[in-house]
């Protein structure tokens, strides 16, 4: 049977050997012995590797003649994933976090079983991703220059003391910096000229902790408001450097890195790292990578909470129909980032270089 041509084999039998359930939903195996599809994560005996062929969808292995299988149940996972999108947009769309309850009533399923069903696809349960997304959102007002009242209010925080019981685990840093809003660690910061542009970069004792095209040190305070924020002595400016090289001349790198995220977040993160230079990436693309094909809204949320610009490449992920899509720091530093990578993108962008 003729496979999928954008299907990787190789790595979707290697999937199902090892019943890889982060696969499910991204790849269906039928089997020609018995005229039935699975998911990648099905209990069942494995078949030969002969008698096996791969499919995008369930729709094209229905259209080919199978029948789903009845242990592995894989026509569900569409809906599963289709259900914890819908999750997502309720959560980002309401002012205060929904209950478990409401919204696994919303999308039709039980409590106990949408939280274990979010948490698979996502990493974190719906409580978590909601509390990361208020973190995030206040953390934009403070940047944006907005008070502390305002921006906590503004975020969807029902009080104040209810963002300083949360402040420390999601507005912060590893345990070195990003906890606690930065308490105790000393930020330095130095500005250089770049290809793309002016760069803020900033860095703690153990590694770069933020890239930014708006060179403005306040905003860098307002991030890390806990921390001691001063101007380099030098002591980063080997690192400093080296992401202006990158930029010019880029390359894999071993800088170090003191950031970090919600699991999803961080998930999404390495798989930016992993985009080759001179490559790009749908959003769409990158959802499927984490194992989330129908998260490309979270997606899109982890892609521009990026902290360290650049070295993690988020200028690499654009729209599904090839064109440049936004950018923090803006679409003429994402198309000098690129064109000096020598990536590819929609023509109609190409000709306003």
């Amino acid at each position: 049977m003729k496979m999928t041509s954008t299907i990787d084999e190789m790595a979707a039998w290697a999937a199902f050997e090892r019943r890889d359930r982060s696969w499910d939903g991204r790849v269906i195996g039928a089997v020609s012995t018995t005229g039935i599809y699975c998911k990648p994560s099905c209990p069942a005996r494995r078949p030969k590797r002969e008698h096996v062929s791969f499919f995008a969808s369930v729709q094209e292995a229905r259209a080919a003649g199978f029948r789903a299988c009845r242990r592995c149940l894989p026509d569900s996972v569409g809906r599963d994933r289709t259900a914890v999108a819908s999750a997502i947009e309720l959560i980002e769309a309401a002012e205060a976090p929904p209950a478990l309850a409401e919204l696994a009533g919303a999308v039709g399923y039980a409590p106990h079983h949408f939280q274990r069903l979010f948490t698979r696809e996502l990493g974190v349960s719906p409580a978590a991703y909601a509390r990361s997304l208020r973190a995030r959102r206040a953390a934009a007002k403070l940047e944006e220059g907005s008070s502390v009242t305002d921006a906590i209010y503004d975020g969807g925080y029902s009080t104040p003391s209810r963002f300083y019981a949360e402040a420390g685990k999601r507005l912060g840093m590893t345990p070195s910096a990003w906890r606690d809003g930065g308490k105790g660690a000393t930020v330095r910061f130095a500005v250089r000229n770049s290809i793309a542009g002016p760069l803020l970069i900033a860095a703690t004792d153990r590694g770069i902790c933020w890239i930014s095209f708006d060179t403005d040190p306040e905003r860098l305070r307002a991030r890390f408001a806990l921390a001691t924020v001063v101007a380099d002595d030098g002591t980063m400016a080997p690192w400093a450097d080296a992401v202006v090289a990158l930029i010019a001349r880029p390359a894999a790198h071993d800088l170090p890195l003191d950031v970090a995220g919600t699991a999803f977040q961080e998930r999404v993160w390495r798989a930016l790292r992993d985009i080759p230079a001179g490559k790009t990436r749908s959003y769409a693309e990158i959802a499927a990578a984490v194992g989330a094909p129908g998260a490309t809204r979270a997606v899109g949320s982890a892609n521009g909470a990026n902290p360290v610009a650049v070295l993690v490449p988020c200028h690499r992920v654009i729209r599904s129909d090839g064109s440049l899509g936004g950018y923090a720091g803006g679409l003429d530093a994402k198309r000098a980032l690129l064109k000096a990578e020598g990536a590819q993108w929609s023509e109609q962008e190409a000709l306003e270089l």
